[in-house]
């Protein structure tokens, strides 16, 4: 494996795990964090699978314009959903299902060769290939 040549890092602190509050060292962010109703939890505050789920789109959307050439990607819409799951009472897991719209795109095939390539570049992919389901594609 080629090593990493960092040119930037994140970094965030959490206390009180998911029912707790999650900062940035710059103070980007700075919030309480609950599990949500779904999975016992009280709700009402952001989650760890929704910021992966915001980080990814996000990344994903950066990945898909790094390789869409001359295709405009205005209007343009990337949906990450996180699903949480268990394997059995304690073994949890995540899924990841990516929606793409692209609009300006030659057609739906084109749209899916773009989608694929970004899934090769994202650095977000990259991280999750080999470890948990996820799916990529043009709608």
């Amino acid at each position: 494996m080629e090593k990493l040549i960092v040119d930037y890092t994140a970094v965030a602190v959490n206390t009180g795990g998911r029912k707790g509050h999650v900062r940035t060292d710059d103070g980007m962010l700075d919030f309480d964090v609950a599990m949500p109703k779904e999975i016992g939890g009280e709700g009402g505050k952001t989650n760890p699978e929704q910021l992966f789920a915001a980080g990814y789109a996000a990344c994903f959307g950066g990945a898909l314009a790094a390789v869409a050439g001359k295709t405009s990607l205005r209007d343009s819409e990337i949906k990450a959903k996180v699903h949480l799951g268990h394997y059995g009472p304690d073994s949890f897991g995540l899924a990841v299902d990516i929606e793409v719209k692209i609009p300006h795109a030659d057609s739906l095939e084109h749209a899916q060769q773009l989608v694929d390539a970004a899934h090769q570049v994202c650095p977000y992919s990259k991280a999750t290939r080999g470890n948990i389901e996820v799916t990529a594609k043009a709608v």
